[in-house]
């Protein structure tokens, strides 16, 4: 399983890139693989602002529907209108081609609070006990 050392990531499976005040988030490998066969993505509109772990978003797949929650404050300024009519993206690409949303960083305190590659790889090893 592939857990990119440059992302940063949260304990509900999402990655961020941190590209100055903007990041760029998705779901990671491992949350594509626990959801099975992604038919559905739902996605926040543009210009919509969330607050750090609130939902903007859910993820439909053959075996659930699932939350995807914001892993920084911030508002939404770009959305990947591809994954509206090809979600199976998300399986295939997770971590480029299947990135969902593109965010202005309100709170850049948050990011101390993400995980890094190393850490989301134990907690990973933790949650399967």
């Amino acid at each position: 399983m592939s857990i990119p050392a440059d992302l940063m990531y949260t304990k509900q499976h999402e990655w961020v890139s941190i590209d100055g005040d903007t990041a760029t988030v998705g779901i990671t490998e491992y949350a594509q693989q626990e959801l099975g066969d992604i038919v559905y993505v739902e996605l926040p509109e543009v210009g919509e602002s969330f607050e750090a772990e609130e939902s903007f978003g859910s993820v439909e797949s053959v075996k659930a529907v699932s939350q995807i929650y914001m892993p920084l404050s911030g508002r939404v300024i770009a959305v990947n209108e591809d994954l509206a009519d090809a979600p199976e993206i998300v399986n295939q690409d997770p971590y480029g081609e299947g990135w969902m949303i593109k965010v202005e960083i309100i709170d850049p305190s948050l990011v101390h609070e993400l995980m890094s590659a190393e850490e989301y790889e134990n907690y990973l090893k933790e949650e399967a006990g």
